[in-house]
Protein backbone atom coordinates (compact mmCIF):
# COMPACT_ATOMS: atom_id res chain seq x y z
CA UNK A 1 0.00 0.00 0.00
CA UNK A 2 1.31 3.44 -0.94
CA UNK A 3 2.12 5.90 1.83
CA UNK A 4 -0.26 8.87 2.09
CA UNK A 5 0.81 12.40 2.96
CA UNK A 6 -1.50 15.35 3.52
CA UNK A 7 -0.16 18.90 3.34
CA UNK A 8 -2.62 21.50 4.66
CA UNK A 9 -2.37 25.13 3.56
CA UNK A 10 -3.83 27.53 6.11
CA UNK A 11 -3.10 30.59 3.97
CA UNK A 12 -5.73 32.32 1.83
CA UNK A 13 -3.09 32.75 -0.87
CA UNK A 14 -2.51 29.75 -3.11
CA UNK A 15 0.72 31.14 -4.59
CA UNK A 16 2.19 32.65 -1.45
CA UNK A 17 5.35 31.80 0.44
CA UNK A 18 3.37 29.31 2.51
CA UNK A 19 2.10 27.51 -0.59
CA UNK A 20 5.56 27.43 -2.16
CA UNK A 21 7.00 25.84 0.97
CA UNK A 22 4.35 23.12 0.84
CA UNK A 23 5.21 22.52 -2.81
CA UNK A 24 8.85 22.01 -1.80
CA UNK A 25 7.83 19.58 0.94
CA UNK A 26 5.75 17.66 -1.60
CA UNK A 27 8.73 17.54 -3.95
CA UNK A 28 10.95 16.19 -1.19
CA UNK A 29 8.39 13.48 -0.47
CA UNK A 30 7.91 12.35 -4.07
CA UNK A 31 11.62 12.50 -4.88
CA UNK A 32 12.26 10.20 -1.93
CA UNK A 33 9.30 7.87 -2.54
CA UNK A 34 8.02 7.90 -6.12
CA UNK A 35 4.97 5.88 -5.05
CA UNK A 36 3.94 8.31 -2.33
CA UNK A 37 0.44 9.76 -2.51
CA UNK A 38 0.59 13.47 -1.69
CA UNK A 39 -2.40 15.79 -1.46
CA UNK A 40 -2.28 19.51 -0.75
CA UNK A 41 -5.44 20.86 0.87
CA UNK A 42 -6.31 24.58 0.76
CA UNK A 43 -8.40 25.32 3.84
CA UNK A 44 -9.82 28.50 2.33
CA UNK A 45 -11.52 26.36 -0.34
CA UNK A 46 -13.49 24.48 2.32
CA UNK A 47 -16.67 25.36 4.17
CA UNK A 48 -16.36 24.51 7.88
CA UNK A 49 -16.27 25.93 11.38
CA UNK A 50 -14.27 25.22 14.51
CA UNK A 51 -15.25 22.93 17.36
CA UNK A 52 -18.78 23.54 18.67
CA UNK A 53 -18.07 21.99 22.09
CA UNK A 54 -20.95 19.53 21.73
CA UNK A 55 -18.83 16.77 23.39
CA UNK A 56 -20.33 13.99 21.25
CA UNK A 57 -16.73 12.93 20.60
CA UNK A 58 -16.26 12.32 24.34
CA UNK A 59 -19.53 10.50 25.10
CA UNK A 60 -18.69 6.96 26.28
CA UNK A 61 -20.21 4.37 23.96
CA UNK A 62 -21.76 7.22 21.98
CA UNK A 63 -22.34 7.08 18.24
CA UNK A 64 -19.68 9.72 17.56
CA UNK A 65 -17.09 8.78 20.22
CA UNK A 66 -13.63 9.69 18.95
CA UNK A 67 -14.92 11.45 15.86
CA UNK A 68 -16.80 14.65 14.96
CA UNK A 69 -20.53 14.77 14.16
CA UNK A 70 -20.49 18.14 12.39
CA UNK A 71 -21.65 17.79 8.79
CA UNK A 72 -19.48 20.06 6.68
CA UNK A 73 -16.46 19.87 4.38
CA UNK A 74 -14.26 18.38 7.12
CA UNK A 75 -16.62 15.48 7.76
CA UNK A 76 -15.08 13.14 5.18
CA UNK A 77 -11.64 14.72 5.23
CA UNK A 78 -10.74 14.29 8.91
CA UNK A 79 -10.76 10.46 8.91
CA UNK A 80 -8.37 10.52 5.95
CA UNK A 81 -6.00 12.77 7.87
CA UNK A 82 -6.25 10.67 11.03
CA UNK A 83 -5.40 7.55 9.00
CA UNK A 84 -2.63 9.15 6.90
CA UNK A 85 1.05 8.27 7.21
CA UNK A 86 2.18 11.88 7.79
CA UNK A 87 0.65 15.31 8.10
CA UNK A 88 1.91 18.86 7.60
CA UNK A 89 0.00 22.02 8.50
CA UNK A 90 1.27 25.39 7.27
CA UNK A 91 0.02 28.84 8.19
CA UNK A 92 1.11 32.45 8.01
CA UNK A 93 0.94 34.44 11.22
CA UNK A 94 -1.84 37.04 11.18
CA UNK A 95 -2.55 39.31 14.16
CA UNK A 96 -0.07 37.40 16.29
CA UNK A 97 -1.37 33.90 15.65
CA UNK A 98 -2.00 31.28 12.97
CA UNK A 99 -4.93 32.08 10.68
CA UNK A 100 -8.49 31.60 11.90
CA UNK A 101 -9.02 28.81 9.38
CA UNK A 102 -5.90 26.99 10.57
CA UNK A 103 -6.93 27.35 14.21
CA UNK A 104 -10.48 26.11 13.58
CA UNK A 105 -9.10 23.22 11.53
CA UNK A 106 -6.71 22.11 14.29
CA UNK A 107 -9.57 22.22 16.82
CA UNK A 108 -11.60 19.84 14.67
CA UNK A 109 -8.57 17.68 13.88
CA UNK A 110 -7.34 17.15 17.44
CA UNK A 111 -10.21 17.59 19.91
CA UNK A 112 -12.17 14.44 18.91
CA UNK A 113 -9.04 12.39 19.65
CA UNK A 114 -8.17 14.14 22.90
CA UNK A 115 -8.84 12.24 26.13
CA UNK A 116 -8.84 14.32 29.29
CA UNK A 117 -6.01 13.00 31.43
CA UNK A 118 -5.37 10.09 29.05
CA UNK A 119 -3.52 9.24 25.86
CA UNK A 120 -4.46 10.47 22.42
CA UNK A 121 -6.75 8.13 20.48
CA UNK A 122 -4.52 8.58 17.44
CA UNK A 123 -1.64 6.37 16.38
CA UNK A 124 1.72 8.10 16.28
CA UNK A 125 2.88 9.54 12.97
CA UNK A 126 5.36 12.15 11.71
CA UNK A 127 3.86 15.64 11.65
CA UNK A 128 5.16 19.13 11.00
CA UNK A 129 4.07 22.73 11.43
CA UNK A 130 5.26 25.39 8.99
CA UNK A 131 4.97 29.04 10.03
CA UNK A 132 5.54 32.05 7.77
CA UNK A 133 5.70 35.60 9.07
CA UNK A 134 6.69 39.20 8.44
CA UNK A 135 8.67 39.31 11.67
CA UNK A 136 12.37 38.59 11.76
CA UNK A 137 13.79 35.80 13.92
CA UNK A 138 14.68 38.06 16.84
CA UNK A 139 11.17 39.52 17.11
CA UNK A 140 9.58 36.14 16.49
CA UNK A 141 11.57 34.48 19.26
CA UNK A 142 10.54 37.24 21.64
CA UNK A 143 6.80 37.42 20.98
CA UNK A 144 5.74 34.16 19.29
CA UNK A 145 7.71 31.38 20.98
CA UNK A 146 5.31 30.69 23.83
CA UNK A 147 2.10 32.19 22.48
CA UNK A 148 2.17 30.28 19.17
CA UNK A 149 4.98 27.82 18.58
CA UNK A 150 5.06 26.05 21.95
CA UNK A 151 1.28 26.02 22.12
CA UNK A 152 0.48 24.72 18.63
CA UNK A 153 3.47 22.40 18.40
CA UNK A 154 2.55 21.02 21.82
CA UNK A 155 -0.96 20.19 20.67
CA UNK A 156 0.36 18.40 17.58
CA UNK A 157 2.93 16.47 19.59
CA UNK A 158 0.31 15.38 22.10
CA UNK A 159 -2.07 14.25 19.37
CA UNK A 160 0.37 12.53 17.01
CA UNK A 161 3.44 11.78 19.10
CA UNK A 162 5.92 13.98 17.25
CA UNK A 163 6.17 17.30 15.45
CA UNK A 164 8.85 19.24 13.61
CA UNK A 165 8.57 23.01 13.37
CA UNK A 166 9.79 25.03 10.37
CA UNK A 167 9.73 28.81 10.82
CA UNK A 168 10.21 31.16 7.87
CA UNK A 169 10.91 34.80 8.71
CA UNK A 170 10.73 38.17 6.94
CA UNK A 171 8.48 36.99 4.12
CA UNK A 172 7.84 39.23 1.13
CA UNK A 173 4.28 40.47 1.58
CA UNK A 174 3.39 42.74 -1.35
CA UNK A 175 4.13 42.43 -5.05
CA UNK A 176 4.67 46.20 -5.10
CA UNK A 177 5.35 47.84 -1.74
CA UNK A 178 4.83 51.33 -3.20
CA UNK A 179 1.10 50.66 -3.59
CA UNK A 180 0.38 50.00 0.09
CA UNK A 181 0.63 52.10 3.22
CA UNK A 182 3.50 50.71 5.26
CA UNK A 183 5.86 52.39 7.73
CA UNK A 184 7.61 49.35 9.18
CA UNK A 185 9.07 47.16 6.47
CA UNK A 186 11.80 48.20 4.08
CA UNK A 187 11.16 46.86 0.58
CA UNK A 188 14.88 46.57 -0.18
CA UNK A 189 15.49 44.48 2.92
CA UNK A 190 12.46 42.34 2.13
CA UNK A 191 13.67 41.84 -1.43
CA UNK A 192 17.10 40.79 -0.18
CA UNK A 193 15.58 38.21 2.15
CA UNK A 194 13.36 36.93 -0.66
CA UNK A 195 16.29 36.50 -3.02
CA UNK A 196 18.92 35.29 -0.55
CA UNK A 197 17.13 33.57 2.32
CA UNK A 198 13.88 32.22 0.95
CA UNK A 199 15.64 29.76 -1.40
CA UNK A 200 17.33 28.35 1.72
CA UNK A 201 13.91 28.05 3.37
CA UNK A 202 12.62 26.15 0.34
CA UNK A 203 15.57 23.77 0.66
CA UNK A 204 14.74 23.25 4.35
CA UNK A 205 11.17 22.46 3.32
CA UNK A 206 12.40 19.96 0.74
CA UNK A 207 14.53 18.23 3.37
CA UNK A 208 11.52 18.19 5.69
CA UNK A 209 9.64 16.25 3.03
CA UNK A 210 12.50 13.76 2.88
CA UNK A 211 12.45 13.35 6.66
CA UNK A 212 8.72 12.69 6.64
CA UNK A 213 9.26 9.76 4.29
CA UNK A 214 12.23 8.45 6.24
CA UNK A 215 10.28 8.74 9.50
CA UNK A 216 13.06 10.55 11.35
CA UNK A 217 10.86 13.29 12.85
Amino acid sequence: MNMTYYLVNGSPRKKSSTAKLLDSIAEGITDTDENAEVEIIDLYDLDYKGCKSCFHCKRIDGKFYGTCPIKDDLNELLPKLWDSDALVIASPIYFGNITGEARSFIERLVFPKLVYGGKSLLDSKPTAMVYTMNANKEISDEIYSKSIFESVDGVMKYAFGSVESLKVYDTYQFNDYSLYENYIFDEKDKRRVLEEEFPKDLEKAYKLGVKLVEGVI
